[in-house]
């Protein structure tokens, strides 16, 4: 018998020297080297000839498959030997592919345990410093294929991006209002003729003091309305003047601003490309921005995709939903998911309903993202076209119900073939006689809404006379046994006094006596 032993090393093969204790194998068997050498014996052993090559193999062991190198390993060293292996269903491949058969009990793993613990005593070409970076950089290895690492699918990058994006945009709004403050001073009329924040701050770093304005270009930033317009405020504008120092910090300032947006579009792009890279189904759905907040605010890509269609519809509005739960009140119909393009274009009565569709193909192509293997939005278009299909049959509804439409039913359609703008039936003459049958049916129904009255009237004046004579009986049985009751008490009273005289006579004969 041999017994195949998997080792980050190579695989090897020993001579099982005394099958017999196979069923009881001690631990003093392989106690030390030389006790070990009297249970098995090494027949064959193969290196890896790379890491490559050892995480292939490692792989295929961890799912039960048979490499090509331990399949050439056992058909040239394993002829008319039964063989001895740690996984059964690897085992039953073996003797299915090549005719080997195999064991596989509780004490082969034993044995299996004594050769690892006496493996450098066993194998005299491998030494302990080999044996150990070699498993290191295989569990390495062997983990990120299991993990299905890559350094393109890091999604802690898209939560530090976004969250770096919102405190960015925070920054420059702050940065920009204390420019159009500060330099309002000097030249107020601007604040009104700009309104865009970072093409404020480049005219401020562009012209300086106000008075430089009308010799200036302005078109590489402003449109020729907007710049004319400054021109002419300049001349007659009514700030303060301010000195060359001040208008120094000034730019600096408007520098800052500069700077940050420029940050911040690259942020955008980076943001952009490591969404497509990481979940690109989602992103075609609700866009990078709305995506990577959803991926922030559950933690991960992972933890999203475990979370079912009604948790990532509300996502983001956990203080409404506890505060309506606690109020008894209406839950919120959406969060974070709300900023989606497809819920804009929503009206604002279907808004909660697009969200919920829109939700459930979000969890969908979260799981696809985490979890599947193929490249590509294919999920995440076909998603969005459910969902605009969708939203257009959920407005079209509303529309017809806004215009009072109904759509008919049993109408008949029109028969060209029975004549050219002809009737299909012909037209029935007028009956007189029909007159005096309806009025007369009319007296008919109204006899019998007569008598439906009286008869419901009487009823009604049956049952109240019922009533008062079980009122009247009641009363009367009341007021028979208040009387017997006070008979009873009367009586009771009579027979006292003769009781109390009686006894007086019995005391006195006794003390006559």
């Amino acid at each position: 018998m041999l017994l195949l032993f998997e080792s980050p090393a190579g695989f090897a093969l020993f001579k099982v020297l005394d099958e017999g204790k196979l069923k009881t194998v001690e631990d003093k068997d392989f106690m030390s080297g030389e006790a070990a050498k009297k249970m098995v014996k090494l027949k064959k052993f193969v290196k890896f000839e790379n890491t490559m090559e050892a995480l292939e193999s490692a792989t295929a062991l961890v799912d039960s498959k048979l490499d090509k190198k331990l399949k050439k390993f056992l058909k040239k060293n394993c002829e008319d030997e039964t063989l001895a292996v740690a996984d059964s269903k690897l085992g039953s491949i073996i003797k299915e592919k090549l005719g080997i058969p195999c064991v596989h009990s509780a004490g082969v793993m034993e044995l299996l345990r004594g050769v690892r613990q006496q493996l450098e005593e066993l194998a005299s070409g491998l030494a302990a410093a080999d044996v150990a970076p070699m498993a290191l950089g295989l569990s390495h290895s062997l983990s990120r294929y299991k993990l299905k690492f890559s350094p393109d699918k890091v999604d802690t990058m898209i939560v530090q991006a976004i969250g770096l994006l919102d405190d960015l945009d925070k920054e420059l709004n702050t940065y920009a209002m204390r420019v159009r403050e500060w330099y309002g001073w000097h030249f107020p009329e601007m604040t009104k003729i700009v309104a865009d924040n970072i093409e404020y701050a480049k005219c401020v770093k562009f012209m300086g003091l106000r008075e430089k304005a009308a010799g200036l270009d302005f078109s590489a930033i402003l449109e020729e309305e907007v710049e004319q317009n400054l021109k002419d405020a300049s001349v007659v504008s009514m700030g303060t003047d301010i000195s060359l120092e001040d208008m120094s910090y000034i730019s600096s300032l408007a520098d800052q601003v500069i700077e940050l947006a420029e940050y911040r579009a690259q942020l955008s792009d980076y943001l952009r490309s490591r969404m497509q890279a990481i979940a690109p189904n989602l992103t075609v759905l609700v866009g990078e921005l709305v995506g990577a907040r959803l991926i922030a605010h559950a933690g991960s890509l992972m933890t999203l995709a475990k979370y079912p269609a009604s948790t990532v519809q509300i996502l983001g509005a956990e203080k409404a939903l506890f505060r309506a739960l606690k109020t008894k009140r209406e839950t919120p119909k959406y969060g974070l998911i709300y900023h989606a393009s497809l819920i804009g274009q929503a009206a604002p009565k279907l808004k909660g309903k697009v969200s919920r569709v829109l939700a459930a193909k979000c969890a969908l192509s979260c799981r696809v993202d985490a979890l599947g293997e193929a490249e590509g939005a294919t999920i995440g278009i076909e998603g969005r076209a459910h969902v605009e299909a969708r939203l257009r049959q959920l407005e079209g509804k509303a529309q017809a119900g806004a215009a009072g439409v109904k759509t008919p039913t049993g109408a008949k359609s029109y028969d060209k073939s029975k004549g050219d703008g002809k009737l299909v039936t012909a037209a029935k003459s007028y009956n007189a006689d029909a007159d005096v049958t309806m009025a007369k049916s009319d007296d008919g129904e109204k006899k019998k809404k007569k008598k439906e009255k009286e008869e419901k009237t009487e009823e009604e004046d049956g049952e109240k006379k019922k009533k008062k004579k079980k009122d009247k009986e009641v009363e009367v049985e009341e007021e028979e046994g208040e009387k017997k009751k006070k008979k009873k008490r009367k009586t009771e009273e009579d027979e006292a006094p003769e009781d109390a005289t009686e006894k007086k006579k019995k005391k006195k004969k006794k003390s006559e006596e």
